[in-house]
């Protein structure tokens, strides 16, 4: 058993992951309420996720979410849904109870409806120190936020299931109906129950174009470590854009032996336990080698 988030304002989810596992909890549930715990609270909305995240050009918070599972077949997601604190939730629900895997905008926000979701006024999705920075950008008409801090969480439970989970108000002040990498299948996260899993974080609108996630677990197949895994992508994705276009992106990943891993090209703090010891922080620096 083992569980991983991304940063280390995951700390609460991971603790409460692990609680769940160790009592015998699946690993889709344990990340759907660990989730559910930080989307909810306007204290992380600071960090771009649900309530409390920035909103919009139009000043609406809209949230992008989604949930795999290690067997075949089994995703779920959501993007541009306004007015959910918990979309990862609804994003379960595509996946459970949809004849899709994803749903956005208005088509989610009706199928959040039929799943019994009250859809809450923008307003109380907002707080007032995100309702400040809407106001400064309005004024000069720029962002002075720097965080690209999806939340990402990784589970294995004791039948040998994984479950990756992202969740993300996305970048601060973006275009009304921008998704960005997260709840992309194989971008923003990816599960297999033959290798493992792995979630990223950062420039959605850079990372998409790699779809590095699945690249990770690829490579968790063929015998890499994580660690190995997830250095080799962030290499590759260096390589190949050059030193001047190196873009924010953290990984982490986990596999089928419990074993966890990061890259990053920024300094990437992150969480996670493993069976028989305490839930700790990592900070992993910068691990890509700038091009001459």
């Amino acid at each position: 058993m083992a569980a991983v988030g991304t940063w280390a304002f995951s700390l609460a989810a991971v603790e409460t992951m692990r609680n769940l596992l160790a009592g015998g909890s699946g690993a889709t549930d344990c990340v759907q309420q660990a989730m559910a715990e930080l989307e909810n609270d306007k204290e992380t909305g600071c960090y771009l996720v649900a309530r409390g995240g920035f909103p919009n050009k139009a000043g609406v918070v809209q949230c992008d979410a989604a949930i795999m599972e290690g067997l075949p077949g089994r995703f779920g997601a959501v993007a541009a849904l306004p007015g959910v604190g918990v979309p990862l939730t609804v994003a379960r629900m595509v996946m459970d109870k949809n004849a899709h895997n994803m749903l956005v905008g208005e088509g989610a926000v009706a199928f959040a409806k039929e799943q019994g979701f009250s859809i809450e006024d923008n307003s109380d999705m907002m707080t007032a120190e995100s309702l400040a920075a809407y106001e400064e950008f309005l004024e000069n008409r720029k962002s002075s936020s720097k965080n690209h801090d999806t939340l990402g969480l990784i589970a294995l439970d004791r039948l040998g299931n994984v479950t990756a989970g992202v969740s993300t108000s996305g970048a601060p002040f973006k275009d009304p109906g921008r998704v960005g990498d997260s709840p992309l299948p194989g971008c923003g996260l990816y599960a297999d129950n033959r290798a493992g899993a792995a979630v990223a974080t950062g420039d959605g609108d850079n990372i998409m174009c790699f779809c590095p996630c699945f690249h990770v677990v690829q490579l968790m197949k063929q015998g890499l470590s994580p660690a190995d895994a997830c250095q080799s992508v962030i290499q590759d994705i260096c390589h190949r854009v050059g030193k001047k276009a190196i873009f924010e992106i953290g990984l982490i990943a986990l596999n089928m032996k419990g074993e966890v891993g990061a890259a990053s090209t920024v300094s990437f703090p992150y969480t996670f336990w493993t069976h028989g010891m305490a839930a700790a922080e990592r900070a992993e620096q910068p691990s890509y080698k700038p091009l001459n």
